[in-house]
This record gives structure tokens, sequence and C-alpha cells, in this order.
């Protein structure tokens, strides 16, 4: 005799943490953003990451909340050539991006 078996319990997404980032320093000119997204790639995060005109990065982080915080730990320093000065982070609802961008 044949039992349908009960149909699984459904689970709830890991938590989101969206993380939006302005990075202050000599950070551009140096491989920041192409060196955010190659960090990005290895923790599959979703975001983007862009040049601003005065000088800074600009970022935007989503994903479990450990690998934002290693992201954001990782901001802090960034590659080889970059000396940051300051990380200035906010926390946002997630939109639930698909990938991450250089822009």
């Amino acid at each position: 005799m044949m039992t349908d078996n009960p149909p699984p319990r459904d689970r709830q997404p890991p938590d989101i943490v969206r993380a939006h980032v302005f990075i202050s320093g000599h950070v551009q000119g140096v491989g920041y953003r192409y060196s955010t997204w190659d960090t990005a790639a290895l923790l599959k995060l979703k975001g983007w990451v862009r040049n601003l005109r005065d000088g800074r990065v600009e970022a935007v982080f989503e994903g479990s909340g450990d690998r934002v915080q290693d992201i954001l730990q990782w901001c802090h320093q960034g590659p080889p050539h970059a000396e940051v000065t300051e990380v200035a982070i906010s926390y946002e609802p997630p939109e639930y991006l698909q990938r991450f961008d250089v822009i």
C-alpha cells in the first residue's frame, strides 16, 4: 500500500543583508572596483560598485550577513595599491539583486 509523504517543510531563505558603502581615500585608479567585483564573486554576493566624481567609491552588497561582513572588512583595505581612509556603512532593506555589477 502506498502512502503520500507530507510536503517538505517550507524553508525560509537565509536572511539577506544589504550594506550601502562609501569608501574614501586613494581608491580610484588602483583597481578597487574590479577587485571588489572579484571579492564579491568569491563571496557569492550581489550588488554593484562604482566610482564617484568626488574620488570615493560607492558600493552596495547583498547576501548573507556573515559574507557581507567579510566584504565590509575587506573594504577597509581593498586592493594592494589602495589607501583607504574611511568606510562609511549604512544598512538598508534588501532589493534582492540578481548579480554584481561594476558601474
